[in-house]
Formats: C-alpha cells, sequence, structure tokens
C-alpha cells in the first residue's frame, strides 16, 4: 500500500507478510516476525501491583494560591501563582486490574509533583486515617481483604477476623462503611495524606503538616444498591467518569489544604500526633489553603504513564520529609522496593517518573541502562572523588537533630474516642446506611467473629452494636471486646 510505512522487526527488518507458517514445508522457526511477534506477546504484561492495581490517572498542574514560606523551603509552595504539572493516579486498593472498580474500597490517590528541585509524591487515599498504627499488619490487612488461598475467593469471614483483633481499624472502618466508602466518581471524592510530614522553612524552624485535597465540584457517593447496578453494565464506571469529564473539557479541580502544627502545638495534642489512625482536630487546627490542582489531560498511553508511574512516598524535596510515624518509615522501604521489582532497577529514569530537573547520582550499569551512563566524566564514577562529580549538598538537609516528641504508650492508645465523635457527626439516614452496609458486609461471618466486632462497636457506643447486631439476628454481648 502507497502512503503507508512498510512492517518491521524491532532491528528495523522489513516483514514481507503477516502470516505465519502455512504447510508442512514451512517450520515456524524460521519466520522470525511471527516468533518475534509470540514472544513480544507473552511479555506485554508486567507484574501488578499487590494493593491498588486497578488504577488510572490524567495529568495537570498545581497553582499555589497561598505561599508557605514561613513554614518550609520547598520551591513547591513558595511564590503565589506557581505552577507545577502533576501526575495524579486513582485507585482501589484490594481488587486485581479486572476488578470491578466501584466496590466499596479504599481508594488511593496519588500525586506526584514534578518540581524544579525533583519530584514530591503525596501517595495518599480518600479516608484521611489508615487503619493500622503498625507497619507489620499492613500485609496481613491487605491479605485478608484479598482471596483466600484454597477457595480464590474473596473472605468476609478473614477480613473481619482481621478488623476485630484489631480495635485501631474501627476509625477507618466506619468511615468505609459510611457514605464515604464508594464515591459517584474520583472527582467527587477528597484525597488526603493520612500521615504526618515535617517541614521545615530556611530558618531551620520545623513544623509538622498533614495534606488534604478537597473536591471542589463537591462531594458525591453512591449505595450498595447504586453501586452494584452500575457495575453490572460497566465494570469500568469509575475510571470512565473521569476519562470521559476530561474529554469533554470539564477540568476537575481539588483545593489542596495544609493542617501546620509547631512542634510545641504536637506535644500538646492528647494523643501521639504520628499515629495515622487519628485526625488532628481541624476546629482546633484549622487547615491553610495552599493551591488549587486541576487535571486537564488523559494519558496518551495508559501502560506508559500510568502503569508504569511509580509513586514512592520516600520522594521528597527539600523543605518536605518524613515524620516519625512508623507505618510511613515502612512504606519509605516498601515502595521503592516495590517498584524495583515490577518496573526494574532504573523505574526512576522512565520518562513518566523522571524528574523535571538535573539528576546526578552514582548509579550505574543494570538491566535496562537506556539513559547516560556518566560518560561525559567517566573519571567520577565513585564518591568521594577528585574529578567533579556531584556531591552532597548539606545545606539542603532538614534540620538536626530531629527533636524527641512525647509519644502515647500502646496501652495508653485510645482507638474509640475519635470513631465515636465521627459516628455522632452523621444524620440518622446516615447512620442507618451505615448500619446497613455493616450488616450486608458481615452477613455470613462465623459469630464468634462477628460478636467480638460487634464488641468493639459498642465500646464506640452500645446503640451501634446493639443495630448492627439486630440487623445479624444476633444479640451482642457488650461485656466481650478484643484486646
Amino acid at each position: 500500500m502507497t502512503g503507508r510505512p512498510t512492517l518491521t522487526t524491532v532491528s528495523g527488518a522489513p516483514v514481507a507478510r503477516r502470516a505465519g507458517a502455512s504447510g508442512p514445508e514451512e517450520v515456524p522457526r524460521f519466520d522470525r516476525a511471527l516468533l518475534e511477534e509470540l514472544c513480544y506477546f507473552n511479555r506485554e504484561r508486567i507484574p501488578e501491583r499487590v494493593v491498588h492495581a486497578k488504577g488510572f490517572g490524567a495529568h495537570g498542574s498545581f497553582t499555589v494560591t497561598n505561599e508557605l514560606s514561613r513554614f518550609t523551603r520547598a520551591a513547591l509552595f513558595s511564590k503565589v501563582g506557581k505552577r507545577t504539572p502533576c501526575l495524579v493516579r486513582f485507585s482501589s486498593m484490594s481488587g486485581e486490574q479486572g476488578s470491578a472498580d466501584l466496590e466499596r474500597d479504599p481508594r488511593g490517590f496519588a500525586v506526584k509533583f514534578y518540581t524544579e528541585e525533583g519530584n514530591f509524591d503525596l501517595v495518599g487515599s480518600n479516608l484521611p486515617v489508615s487503619f493500622v498504627r503498625d507497619p507489620a499488619k499492613f500485609p496481613d490487612l491487605a491479605r485478608a481483604r484479598k482471596r483466600h488461598p484454597r477457595s480464590h475467593l474473596r473472605s468476609p469471614a478473614a477480613m473481619w477476623d482481621f478488623f476485630s483483633l484489631c480495635p485501631e481499624t474501627l476509625h477507618a472502618l466506619l468511615l468505609l462503611y459510611s457514605d464515604h466508602g464508594i464515591p459517584r466518581a474520583p472527582f467527587f471524592m477528597d484525597g488526603f495524606g493520612v500521615h504526618a510530614f515535617a517541614l521545615w522553612n530556611r530558618k531551620g524552624e520545623r513544623f509538622w503538616a498533614k495534606f488534604h485535597f478537597e473536591s471542589l465540584q463537591g462531594r458525591g457517593f453512591l449505595t450498595d444498591a447504586e453501586a452494584e447496578r452500575l457495575i453490572g453494565g460497566d465494570r469500568d464506571a469509575f475510571a470512565r467518569a473521569l476519562f470521559e469529564a476530561i474529554e469533554r473539557g470539564e477540568f476537575p479541580r481539588w483545593r489542596l489544604r495544609v493542617q501546620i502544627l509547631s512542634e510545641a502545638e504536637a506535644e500538646r495534642l492528647p494523643f501521639d500526633p504520628f499515629d495515622p489512625t487519628k485526625l488532628w482536630p481541624e476546629h482546633e487546627h484549622p487547615a491553610i489553603e495552599v493551591g488549587v490542582l486541576e487535571l486537564d489531560r488523559n494519558p496518551d498511553n495508559h501502560f506508559a504513564e500510568v502503569e508504569q508511574a511509580a509513586f514512592d512516598p520516600g520522594n521528597f524535596v527539600p523543605g518536605i520529609g518524613p515524620s516519625p510515624d512508623p507505618v510511613l518509615q515502612a512504606r519509605l522501604f516498601a515502595y521503592a522496593d516495590a517498584q524495583r521489582y515490577r518496573l526494574g532497577t532504573h523505574y526512576a529514569a522512565l520518562p513518566i517518573n523522571a524528574p523535571r530537573c538535573p539528576v546526578h547520582h552514582y548509579h550505574k550499569d543494570g538491566a535496562m541502562r537506556f539513559f547516560d551512563n556518566n560518560t561525559k566524566n567517566p573519571d567520577a564514577f565513585y564518591e568521594p572523588n577528585s574529578f567533579d562529580g556531584p556531591v552532597p549538598g548539606p545545606e539542603q538537609g532538614e534540620p538536626r537533630p530531629r527533636p524527641t516528641v512525647r509519644r502515647a504508650r500502646r496501652e495508653d492508645e485510645d482507638d474509640f474516642a475519635q470513631p465515636r465523635a465521627f459516628l455522632r457527626s452523621l444524620e440518622p439516614e446516615e447512620r442507618a446506611r451505615l448500619v446497613g452496609n455493616l450488616a450486608r458486609a458481615m452477613a455470613g461471618v462465623p459469630e464468634f467473629v462477628a460478636r467480638r466486632q460487634l464488641a468493639l462497636f459498642a465500646r464506640v457506643e452500645p446503640a451501634l452494636a446493639e443495630a448492627v447486631g439486630a440487623a445479624l439476628g444476633i444479640r451482642p454481648t457488650l461485656a466481650v471486646a478484643a484486646e
């Protein structure tokens, strides 16, 4: 055909025909084009994420409306009107890539800021709190919500057994089974950084911060019944809503708000300020508006720009860093390790992950080293060296030493006060839906597990346990609770 390029192999050789061998006189192994096609097809997939496998994303930008230079030296927040390109990925936690994306599930809300000082990744959730405060429990939380190793079916018994043995899950659990549990579309849900983070300014003063993205489209949620109807017609309804809105030119926006505490204020909190299962009460510590995130472009290639996107809570820029939150500290290792397994040693150099600023390091060689291997200054391949290789910049670092902040002892932690406050904030119809959602989710769970969970609900509020128990046909034994 004229006007169309000739098909080639990956080495550039023209392919004479598309069909494979068609007779006994033709040996398929000599058909290079066919063998190449089959081999590449066998390798089209890479390992999916262990959690948050089902995801989609969009490009956009963040614009500062209120600079934060008094709290952080980060250039990202340094000037009103400053615009930073971003990539955002939304995901569901438990399902596989082919799962329905409107199931009741915690949702990822991950933002990659491409700043002039490097990438800053805020890898958050639609829930403002974590299910666990002990990082050793996170893999088991994920396992309990995934598939049983024998039946390969979801196991409500496993999930509620885990929840009933871990009282710290109550706060996130009530949020998940409230109206917040199934957002109508990605742009009708908020996003939260969940953890406390460190900020420091050019004077060397340190603060603690929590990041919140508030939907400017408002909030919209689905009931279980509405979600089931939508899933029956479209297993990708949640993702489709975002893609089609952006294609129509309806660009979703979120307002970034940040709670900031001084070290002294953090000391005065009546609970561990770094416990990710807890909120910082906003009526006492109001959030500051910082800027607006807008998504205005869909990916041209989902695999290259979303599936290969590597979000890492350890990607910080000068002026922002981790807090002593042990769950965050564990994520700093686990996420980067997962990306090296999933994408390869040099995942950070892939175009979607590459910083938009100069990069200088001593990482050498390895599989798929497809970018500059320090050819411009080959003598500087170790550190320290005398050949003008890159050197550390101590002035960029966080103030030292890190202060000691009073931490709650494990036996002093209160896992019931904040869930109780959330429960009491609900309107009667919201509370009724919460009870119904919990009862449907717990249906068929072994009675001893259900009773243990009801006992935890009773410590939040006896009426909650009575209502869920009545829906299950179980009279809760309120005196028994997991410790």
